[in-house]
């Protein structure tokens, strides 16, 4: 008997090593309701979540994100705007100008916790754009929480991303617009100020009834539940209403970590039916700007998707709304707004680029205040590869660019070239400049991927982006569960490409020293020279006088392994690995020195070189 116990302890031990769980998450079922006065641009709401708490932890507090709060002179985003060295052009001072009547807010006017009545100043408090919640008795973990509360918002004038009478005359964005309770996960919780930065959030089901003025048109995160009563392009209801009126509009979102609509009396609204289970819907102002490039999107966007899922992986929900609105182009599950009065080549390439959001932040989830880059890098990324099969197939006018990565390089070596750049491990608020920010999180974060394809091979590479996806979505991953899958692919480790790419501001920069004749005549020698800080495989790319060609990889030791051959058009040697600590490196091929006539480090420029005046040797 005692044999057998310490059998079952020990099988039972083994399992726990060896065993792989999902990395729980937090979940959150939202039920709203709100009724708008579009006269005063204010709506009372009443919102009841039903929070499972999934963590190993008791809770004894919650938070809130309240954004409208953001908008009013001397909040945290207006004193950063008016103090940074390069405020956001769309911010500015315009916070600090607006008037009370301008100003957007959110006020609690309820608050229970398992049907028990919350009070302010004892058991709640809003500081700011965060509501920061005290609980007596604990949300044990394991169990679910009723959270119900009734609240007052002012949407605010725009200024950022959401708001009312945009520049092209949309009259609602509302993005993070409703009290929205803050991610709580293995690294405890999230309750950043809005400060203009990015965001992080719970997956659930909404369920959200609006009520508005019966000539608006709206689009929205989910499935309309009652498209026939709305009309509007949704159903098959009259497509006008009589003024004087309200319509409440009803949608549900499965499995979203936000939701947002946009709203105005002049929308067009337009569908284009992809499959069975999935719904374009395109809702923009129609004149004279807009009206040839927007009738041009849905089949554009209908091409993009056959490349993206091929590459990237399949869209999980049943509808996609394109929205115009906003003041850029800002993304959020199952739509975006976007400004709509742009040139055809720009609304696809936003479009495009919010579109791919879906999978990078919305699927995803990857928490965008501590790593930007891997949304808003690993989508710019995405983005370009689109547009520029979009290029090839002749789906949009311009030629197809061999690497259309190649911005973003020269965006990079600007950054690093710039004294500003910090590393991309900064939090997103916390980057001291707006240029080093953005450089960091689209530019440099674009990079990290065309670079690594340098690195483990493009097979490699497109077998570990689908699988990235495949086993991350809905799960918040981080730096290191995208590197472990990259490592599982290729069979190369990558840690050290991680500490100085992600870690570091280290910069790369390789040249060929000089190439003498080897020991013997029949064999030439290449000395290589790290000049850089940051160590990198390269391959060496060497041309003899017939025209015959072969590509020679050279691994870092540190990497445990090499890439797979991709050229099949040259020869293709596997030389000896480079140690990191060594400054220079000889590499000996079997070549008379006279019939080299040229040596090239990095031939496809996947490689982010500081300097390339160094990469290629020719006799003189």
């Amino acid at each position: 008997m005692k044999q057998i116990s310490i059998l079952f302890i020990w099988v039972m031990m083994t399992q726990f090593v060896w065993a792989q769980p999902d990395r729980w998450q937090q979940k959150a079922n939202y039920e709203m309701s709100i009724d708008m006065d579009v006269n005063t641009h204010r709506f009372n709401g009443q919102q009841k979540i039903d929070y499972y708490n999934n963590s190993p932890d008791n809770l004894n507090r919650l938070f809130y994100h309240l954004y409208f709060n953001a908008f009013q002179p001397g909040s945290m985003m207006d004193i950063r705007s008016l103090n940074i060295a390069d405020p956001d052009r769309r911010v500015q001072d315009r916070i600090s100008k607006l008037q009370p009547e301008e100003y957007g807010y959110t006020k609690i006017k309820s608050l229970k916790v398992n049907g028990k009545t919350l009070t302010q100043g004892k058991d709640y408090n809003v500081v700011g754009t965060i509501l920061e919640v005290r609980l007596s008795n604990a949300i044990k973990a394991g169990s679910k929480a009723v959270l119900e509360m009734e609240f007052e918002s002012q949407v605010p004038l725009q200024v950022r991303r959401s708001g009312r009478n945009s520049k092209e005359g949309i009259d609602y964005s509302m993005s993070q617009w409703y009290p929205k309770l803050c991610e709580y996960d293995y690294q405890g919780w999230h309750a950043n100020p809005y400060v203009g930065r990015e965001f992080h959030g719970i997956w659930g089901d909404f369920d959200v009834k609006i009520s508005i003025d019966n000539r608006y048109i709206l689009g929205a995160s989910g499935y309309l539940q009652n498209a026939d009563e709305i009309g509007y392009g949704y159903g098959k209801g009259t497509a006008k209403k009589p003024e004087g009126g309200k319509l409440t509009w009803h949608f549900k979102a499965p499995k979203v970590h936000d939701f947002f609509w946009g709203a105005d009396p002049d929308y067009t609204h337009e569908t284009l039916e992809l499959r069975d289970n999935l719904t374009l819907h395109f809702l923009y102002q129609k004149n004279e700007t807009t009206e040839g490039p927007w009738s041009k999107l849905p089949e554009i966007m209908k091409k993009s998707l056959e490349f993206i899922e091929e590459n990237y992986g399949e869209y999980p929900y049943e509808q996609y709304s394109f929205v115009q609105g906003g003041d850029g182009g800002m993304e959020y599950p199952m739509g975006t707004l976007i400004t709509g009065e742009r040139p055809l080549g720009s609304l696809v390439g936003v479009s495009v680029h919010e579109w791919m959001h879906s999978w990078y932040q919305m699927v995803l989830g990857t928490n965008e205040a501590l790593y930007a880059w891997m949304d808003e890098g690993f989508t710019s990324y995405a983005s370009a590869e689109v547009m520029n099969w979009l290029k090839k197939e002749g789906a949009l006018p311009g030629t197809a660019e061999e690497n259309p990565h190649a911005g973003s390089y020269m965006g990079y070596i600007n950054l690093a070239n710039s004294g500003v750049e910090e590393p991309l491990t900064t939090h997103a608020d916390h980057f001291k400049t707006n240029f080093a920010y953005s450089m960091a999180s689209y530019v440099k974060g674009a990079v990290f991927l065309h670079q690594l394809e340098s690195i483990i091979g493009e097979k490699a590479f497109d077998k570990g982006m689908l699988e990235f996806y495949r086993q991350w979505k809905f799960k918040h991953p981080n730096t290191n569960d995208f590197i472990r899958i990259m490592e599982k692919v290729s069979n190369i480790e990558l840690d050290w490409y991680k500490e100085h790419w992600v870690n570091s501001t280290n910069t790369i920069d390789y040249g060929v020293k000089e190439v003498v004749q080897g020991e013997s005549k029949k064999k030439t020698k290449i000395v290589l020279e790290r000049v850089g800080v940051m160590p990198m495989p390269l391959d060496v790319l060497v041309t003899e006088k017939d025209g015959s060609q072969t590509i020679y990889n050279i691994p870092l030791r540190i990497m445990r392994g090499e890439k797979a051959r991709e050229n099949m058009e040259v020869a293709y040697e596997i030389a000896e690995d480079w140690p990191w600590t060594h400054p220079t490196y000889e590499l000996v091929i079997d070549c008379k020195l006279k019939n080299v006539i040229k040596v090239e480090i990095d031939p496809t420029r996947r490689v982010a070189e500081m300097s390339r005046d160094n990469n290629n040797w020719s006799p003189e």
